[in-house]
């Protein structure tokens, strides 16, 4: 579903591997003369330009990205910047207007459709599973790994958060970004986190039948 707001022009920061979503942190390190003429831009009006997966083998990026806004920069003594942002909106863009010296696009925000479907026993049954996921994570390890205090209680927010730790798998990222139903997203997490805890539970069973002889992964 695509939002009211009426479309905009906002500057376009394509990376490879990296998903931003909604609500999440994204710190970045800005070096390319480019990208340092941008910031300087987006720093003297709102703060704010897209961030884009870079598909690597269609050589461009992906059409659907989010919305970063500058809370905090840095300025480094031979004008690099860091810079953390946080996720606003997600957008398609309809039409890039100029790639030189940086991309700017024409955008429409995107948002999920509404629904009247009652999500708290998704919720509460995919924390468990993130539970039983950071439980047997620690066993293996033998580190001590915790749920965050934090953790987003609201269905979309918490479709968000656990899509940006899914870490190495940016096409699985990306297409969580793209949906635009929350509870698909959801399931959709339910898979991914029901057959990591399956995995996790047998390789537990492995470690506890063999001991001290049972490979780190």
């Amino acid at each position: 579903m695509t939002s009211s707001i009426a479309v905009r022009e906002l500057p376009l920061f394509p990376l490879p591997g990296v998903i931003l979503f909604p609500g999440r942190p994204l710190p970045l390190h800005i070096f390319e003369y480019r990208y340092r003429m941008m910031m300087n831009t987006v720093l003297e009006s709102d703060r704010r330009f897209g961030v884009l997966l870079w598909d690597q083998e269609k050589n461009a990026p992906s059409n659907i990205g989010c919305c970063a806004e500058i809370v905090k920069f840095y300025r480094l003594p031979d004008d690099r910047m860091e810079v953390l942002t946080l996720g606003q909106q997600r957008f398609r863009v309809l039409e890039e207007i100029r790639d030189k010296p940086y991309r700017v696009g024409l955008v429409e925000w995107l948002e999920d459709a509404p629904t009247t479907r009652d999500l708290r026993p998704m919720t509460q049954e995919i924390s468990q599973l993130l539970q039983d996921v950071v439980r047997l994570s620690s066993k293996l390890s033998g580190d001590a790994i915790d749920l965050p205090d934090d953790l987003p209680d609201t269905p979309i927010e918490l479709s968000y958060w656990i899509a940006s730790n899914l870490r190495g798998v940016p096409e699985e990222q990306q297409a969580l970004l793209e949906m635009l139903d929350t509870v698909e997203r959801l399931e959709r997490e339910s898979e991914i986190l029901t057959s990591t805890r399956n995995h996790l539970a047998a390789r537990t069973v492995l470690k506890d039948t063999l001991g001290e002889g049972f490979p780190a992964e």
